[in-house]
């Protein structure tokens, strides 16, 4: 029999507080606009030149395929693990960014552009190695509140770009060389540390999964309130040394405490009602026994999940709703400029942007289990009001009114981040679980492949062929890229338009879900 201590350090409930860790540190991606000036200069490359590099970590970041059919090999294999992909994205983290240092540093010749490309692909890529396990094995061990820990692993993944900024404001004193150091290894060391408590367990009754799920989810708002105000603050006033190190050592504080707190709180409670005996021996076998719901679907291959037409329905709303919201952040600080407003306005943007994106996760994986429990709604009619919503987000910026910027950024932001949890959570109920990692990454190719046709073929374009009517290098005006958003908000109705197809599609097998779920917990 397992000792008290030892079940304190592995269960589920440590599972989760591990792999919120590793999400806080995994999202190395959304730091690129702190090193990529001095990766320019110190390369010597043109902006068209940083420009492929950024476009290579964006590919690295988004097409999880690998970390996919490597989680299906090896995550249920008594030989392996989840913890073998996260050693896998460990190795490419601390070689892609440590090279990137080693360039920057210029300990090593200055590289061809090839090479540079391939590193920062490496680089970016570990962080869907980190995400398709926290996501996959969240979804595992907590599989009748998959839209909550989907959404709660997605939402920290949003936040450490937040998160690792507070890391280079104050250790890394604006040197983005020693910031690129950090980011090889801090989510190298992060990972190998957490991995050996990130493990599938049985699903346990669903009620009381709930209760402390809220608990992380508190926790969630609570980093995500602290960062979006100290970013503020950042950008109002200059901090001293003092108060530098004050907010980031109550940052630190507030990341080791709360989840593990949370977690040991979890699986005490569990340990004491199992211990307690139950009045009715209907009402004990409910409480103890091991649920897990199935449903009316059988698990799907990446290729039989291809040939069915929902798949190319998510694909295609996703490829709508990521790839024009993506477009948007990527252009944010151009747009801001050719707008008028200050480099502190623009700056104050980018950095609110991960909180936007936070919430959209965090909130549409939440909202949607509530929704689905509840008034039985099905998960494809969110993405669907959410893409109609972001086309409002679009309007507004294209508008071009005093402050459309606060409003559109905070619109578009939380709208693209909703689509990042809803869609992992709709992949692994209409396609199950199995193959889940596979199928949502591939899905997730839509992101780059969108972003590129709406930040290139449209945004640029539009864009070059104004400047070039002015003085051939910039544009400056509404008009610069009011035709461009106003394409991207018909682009994300279509999206809406092709989710609801998706949920009249799927609206039945999503009755089937609380109909189960209701023969099961009737209360």
């Amino acid at each position: 029999m397992p000792t008290t201590e030892s079940r304190l350090r592995m269960t589920k409930w440590t599972a989760t507080a591990a792999s919120i860790w590793i999400q806080c540190f995994g999202g190395a991606s959304y730091t690129f606009s702190i090193y990529s000036s001095a990766l320019k200069s110190s390369q010597g490359y043109d902006q068209s030149t940083l420009d492929t590099v950024s476009v290579f970590k964006d590919i690295g970041a988004n097409a999880g395929i690998f970390s996919g059919l490597l989680y299906s090999a090896v995550a249920l294999n008594r030989f392996g693990g989840p913890w073998v992909v996260h050693v896998a994205g460990a190795i490419q983290c601390f070689a892609g960014y440590f090279f990137l240092y080693a360039a920057v540093a210029g300990l090593v010749e200055p590289p061809p552009v090839a090479v540079v490309c391939l590193f920062m692909f490496l680089a970016a890529h570990s962080q869907t190695f980190f995400n398709t396990t926290s996501v996959v094995t969240g979804v595992q061990n907590f599989s009748d509140y998959g839209g909550t820990i989907v959404g709660i692993m997605k939402g920290f993944m949003g936040l450490s770009g937040a998160i690792l900024v507070q890391f280079y404001d104050t250790l890394c004193k604006g040197n983005p060389g020693y910031f690129l150091l950090l980011l090889a290894l801090l989510p190298t060391l992060v990972s190998i540390l957490s991995m050996p408590f990130v493990r599938i367990y049985e699903a346990c009754r669903a009620e009381t999964d709930k209760k402390y799920l809220n608990g992380f989810s508190a926790f969630a708002l609570l980093i995500a309130a602290y960062l979006m105000v100290t970013i503020i603050l950042r950008n109002i006033f200059t901090f001293s040394l003092w108060a530098s190190v004050l907010t980031f050592t109550l940052l630190l504080l507030i990341l080791v405490a709360s989840p593990t707190g949370i977690a040991v709180k979890a699986q005490f409670m569990e340990s004491k009602r199992r211990r307690e005996p139950s009045t009715s021996t209907a009402s004990n076998a409910l409480l103890d026994e091991e649920v897990s719901i199935e449903y009316d679907r059988e698990d799907m291959n990446l290729v039989s999940a291809m040939s069915s037409v929902n798949f190319w329905l998510l694909f295609i709303a996703m490829l709508c709703g990521m790839g024009t919201g993506l477009a948007t952040i990527n252009n944010m600080s151009q747009l801001g400029q050719s707008l008028g407003y200050t480099t502190v306005e623009i700056n104050t943007f980018v950095s609110l942007w991960s909180i936007w994106n936070f919430l959209g996760r965090f909130g549409a994986g939440y909202v949607s289990d509530y929704l689905l429990h509840t008034r039985g709604c099905a998960r494809p009619l969110l993405i669907a009001l959410t893409q109609v919503t972001m086309a409002v987000g679009h309007l507004i910026i294209s508008s071009g009114f005093s402050g459309n910027l606060y409003v559109g950024s905070i619109i578009v932001g939380i709208c693209y981040g909703s689509q990042w949890s809803l869609m992992p959570t709709i992949s692994s109920e209409i396609f199950g679980v199995t193959h889940f990692g596979t199928i949502f990454n591939t899905i997730a190719i839509a992101s780059p492949v969108g972003s590129y046709i709406f930040s290139v073929r449209v945004i640029g374009f539009i864009y070059d062929k104004q400047a070039s009517e002015e003085d051939g290098t910039s544009c400056n005006g509404t008009h610069c890229f009011m035709i461009s958003f106003l394409i991207m908000a018909s682009v994300a109705f279509l999206g809406s338009l092709v989710a609801l197809v998706l949920f009249f599609r799927t609206k039945r097998f999503y009755d089937s879900i609380v109909i189960k779920r209701l023969r099961h917990f009737p209360n």
